[in-house]
């Protein structure tokens, strides 16, 4: 199978679809490798170790036109819509949800299209895990930041200090994301606390942190309780493939502490603030009602040599299965692969995405 990983094109994103050693894992078995050049520089990965592992530094126009299979890190620009080849396949980070647009060229295009983030194994996210790991334990770091005074934020350091309470840090889901936010916060400090739909999550939650993280079920009247004192509100909830509920109103703002952040890290499937929309790591916060909102829809690109590594470890195993079974084979074949197909000639396979978008849902099997 040839193979194309483009350079990403979206601001500030330094990531990078496949690593040199994952390059060369796929050419060991047989796989014609199409890497555009300069495609690794961001995550500190140069031409000449791609061209150490065999693979081809090519321009972009022709590793579109010559790919069976595009491996990239975020989902395509408008600028390359033009690019995706008829019946191609492209495996990425999709979050169609929120971008009708996209999901109509997909269509248009017959592109088999498979998202990261709702491949499923065993009731888990295994894709989305690794960059959930990162952007979770990102967002109180990022909200401590803002809240320095000079940035608008309230004023209050998220540790405390002797004889002075520390900040609360309010965490909306109890997922990967949730978690990890959840390990950060409290371990700078800051009294957090978690809520979320499911009690299961709840319980692990209490069991790993020993009583030191609070959780609360999530509840319109609870969100709203909760984060009138807030310093940092996270939202971390997730519906896989479909667009994520909004729990924070533009009302709910006017209760809050002015100066107080929201860090949407459900940005990327739309959002659960209604005030929220994405930002990126040179503009990432701005204000409504006086609250501030930090939504980089891409958080993990700042860290790009971690988040790479780790992306590319989780990925390249399903990369390899697509490309020695073919995409129809493994898609058929596959509940993991199968999971991950979001459109596939012409029709929308992912039955949250149709709901969302309120378009036909074509079961794959």
């Amino acid at each position: 199978m040839i193979i194309g990983v483009p350079k990403e094109i979206k601001r500030e994103e330094y990531r990078v679809g496949i690593t040199p050693h994952g390059a060369a894992e796929l050419k060991k078995l047989g796989h014609t490798l199409l890497i555009e050049t300069g495609a690794g520089a961001g995550s500190g990965f140069s031409d000449d170790a791609y061209l150490r592992a065999d693979a081809d530094i090519i321009d972009r126009e022709t590793l579109f036109a010559k790919a069976d299979l595009i491996v990239k890190v975020k989902e395509p620009l408008e600028s390359e819509y033009a690019l995706l080849q008829e019946s191609q396949a492209l495996f990425t980070y999709l979050h169609l949800a929120p971008n009708r647009e996209l999901t109509e060229i997909l269509l248009k295009k017959k592109v088999t299209a498979l998202g990261y983030e709702t491949l499923e194994k065993d009731g888990a996210l295994p894709l989305l895990t690794p960059m959930s790991e990162i952007a979770g334990r990102m967002a109180p770091l990022m909200g401590a930041y803002f809240l320095r005074k000079i940035q608008g934020g309230t004023g209050i350091l998220p540790s405390g200090a002797t004889g002075v309470r520390p900040g609360k840090a309010v965490i909306l889901g109890a997922g990967v994301v949730g978690t990890n936010a959840a390990r950060i916060a409290s371990g700078i400090g800051m009294d957090v606390i978690v809520l979320n739909r499911g009690t299961e999550r709840l319980q692990k939650i209490d069991e790993m942190f020993m009583g030191k993280v609070k959780t609360l079920p999530l509840t319109e009247d609870a969100v709203r309780r909760e984060i009138e004192d807030a310093d940092i509100i996270i939202g971390a909830v997730l519906v896989p493939g479909g667009k994520t509920p909004v729990l924070l109103t533009r009302e709910m703002l006017k209760e809050m502490r002015q100066g107080s952040i929201i860090v949407d890290v459900s940005i990327d499937q739309g959002g659960c603030a209604e005030t929220s929309r994405p930002t990126t790591h040179d503009h990432p916060v701005y204000e409504v009602e006086g609250i501030l909102h930090y939504a980089v829809a891409n958080m993990p690109g700042a860290y790009p040599r971690t988040s790479t590594l780790a992306l590319t470890n989780a990925t390249l195993p399903y990369i390899k299965t697509l490309a020695q079974q073919g995409i129809d084979k493994a898609a058929r074949e596959i509940p993991e692969i199968r999971s991950a197909l979001n459109t596939y000639a012409g029709h929308v396979t992912n039955r949250p995405l149709a709901i969302s978008l309120s378009l036909p849902y074509w079961d794959f099997t």
